[in-house]
């Protein structure tokens, strides 16, 4: 019995280390171009979640080149990228995490 709960507190542990978390996604691809509050290329993840929902976060991120005349935008400069759908969800709420923030 001492050996089933070792065990399921380990693979509890790995599973967790697993998960996707939204810091990790944001450096792995937007950090080139976004900051979270502070103006770079691109507009900060503040700004954005003050804007948009999180569905229209995740079609700029998929399509870019279909979204940026109905966000109003003259061109579209973003990169697009394929995420999976889990990092697609992890992004956008680390995104909407920044609303309201300084």
């Amino acid at each position: 019995m001492k050996h089933f709960f070792l065990f399921t507190l380990l693979l509890s542990s790995l599973l967790q280390a697993e998960k996707l978390d939204g810091k990790k996604v944001f450096e792995t691809y937007c950090w080139g171009c976004h900051h979270q509050t502070a103006m770079a290329f691109g507009p900060p993840f503040n700004q954005i979640a003050e804007k948009r929902t999180k569905g229209e976060i995740i079609a700029y991120i998929t399509s870019p080149k279909s979204m940026y005349k109905q966000f109003g935008y003259k061109r579209s400069v973003m990169t697009q990228f394929h995420l999976s759908n889990e990092e697609l969800d992890t992004i956008s709420d680390y995104i909407l995490s920044f609303k309201g923030k300084k």
